[in-house]
C-alpha cells in the first residue's frame, strides 16, 4: 500500500505498476483533474495545503478500511500540494484487486472517503479573487 502527499508531479504509470499484483486481474484508477472552472466561475489555477503526515496517515487508514471491507491489499493514494495548473493531477487513486467489481467499489470509496476525512485543503484562485472550498471541517487551514 502506497501512501503519500507531495509537491511532485503524479504519475499515473508508476502508481498503476505499484499496485499490479500477478494475483490481481483488475486495476482501477481514479484520476483528479485541475479544470478551469467551479460553480460557473472561471478558475486560474488551485492551491492545495496538507497536514502530510496526518494526511498521510489518514489515508493508509483509508486503506485498512478497504482491506478489511473488500478484502484488497493492492491500494494507493497520491495527492499533489501547492500551486496545480489547470490540467494537472491533484490526486490519483489506484486499486489492484482480482475482480473488477471489488477494485472500483473500493476505488470509489477511497475518493469519497478521502474528501470526508482526509486533513487537505484547496483554494480556487480566479479572476474574482481567491477562496478555500474544501477540507475537513469546510475551513481554511489553520496556521
Amino acid at each position: 500500500m502506497i501512501f503519500k502527499v507531495s509537491e511532485q508531479p503524479i504519475s499515473p504509470a508508476d502508481l498503476y505498476a505499484q499496485v499490479l499484483q500477478d494475483h490481481n486481474g483488475a486495476v482501477v484508477t481514479f484520476c483528479g483533474v485541475v479544470r478551469n472552472h467551479a460553480n460557473n466561475k472561471p478558475t486560474r489555477y488551485l492551491v492545495y495545503e496538507a497536514y502530510p503526515e496526518m494526511a498521510e496517515r489518514t489515508m493508509a487508514e483509508i486503506g485498512e478500511q478497504i482491506a478489511a471491507k473488500w478484502s484488497v491489499e493492492d491500494v494507493g493514494i497520491l495527492h499533489r500540494v501547492g500551486r496545480l495548473e489547470i490540467g494537472e493531477i491533484s490526486v490519483l487513486i489506484a486499486v489492484s484487486s482480482p475482480h473488477r467489481a471489488q477494485a472500483f467499489e473500493a476505488c470509489r470509496y477511497a475518493i469519497d472517503r478521502l474528501k470526508e476525512v482526509v486533513p487537505i485543503w484547496k483554494k480556487e484562485v480566479g479572476e474574482n479573487g481567491e477562496e478555500w472550498v474544501e477540507g475537513p471541517g469546510a475551513g481554511a487551514p489553520k496556521g
